[in-house]
């Protein structure tokens, strides 16, 4: 019998999982969510709705923010992943300049959404170095945060976008 297997390249570094149902394996119904977390111990990515509804999971894929409880780790194969904890310079462990602007502009509250809302913005940046308040907004509506803290987030990115004109 043939062993299939599954290679993901997580914050810059690869990952071969067998697929099967075996102890150890990566189940077919996985999600990347399930993988990040238990397999890989990337806890940044928060498990919340599980139904793709509140962006607390979004990671970066090839380039889009997308909804980590949604999508299938064996989708993923050969795939580029950018977690939260893919962000911080891996040599010199400096922040990104987008996560230090969160911490600056207070950006938060409990924080249990930050990472997703990160991820989102990072995707969006990556995408469009400048975006105006609509376009982050835009990008924003499937990040939820139940702290009411959106307008310093929104007022960092701004600040972001604008620092990298300069």
């Amino acid at each position: 019998m043939e062993v299939k297997y599954c290679t993901l390249y997580v914050n810059g570094n690869c990952y071969e999982f067998s697929v099967g149902t075996k102890f150890g394996q990566v189940r077919p119904e996985e999600t990347l969510l399930e993988t990040l977390r238990e397999r890989l111990g990337l806890t940044g990515t928060k498990k919340s709705c599980d139904e793709g509804a509140c962006g607390a999971c979004t990671v970066i894929i090839d380039g889009d923010a997308v909804s980590s409880c949604m999508t299938l780790t064996i989708n993923c194969d050969g795939k580029h992943i950018i977690t939260v904890e893919g962000l911080q310079d891996p040599h010199t462990g400096e922040l990104d300049p987008l996560q230090q602007t969160f911490i600056d502009e207070y950006a938060f509250q409990c924080g249990f959404c930050t990472p997703g809302v990160l991820m989102t913005t990072k995707a969006l940046l990556m995408k469009n170095p400048h975006p105006t308040r609509k376009e982050i907004e835009d990008a924003l509506s499937g990040n939820y945060c139940r702290c009411i803290s959106q307008y310093h987030v929104l007022n960092a990115i701004e600040k972001i976008a604008l620092k990298e004109e300069s």
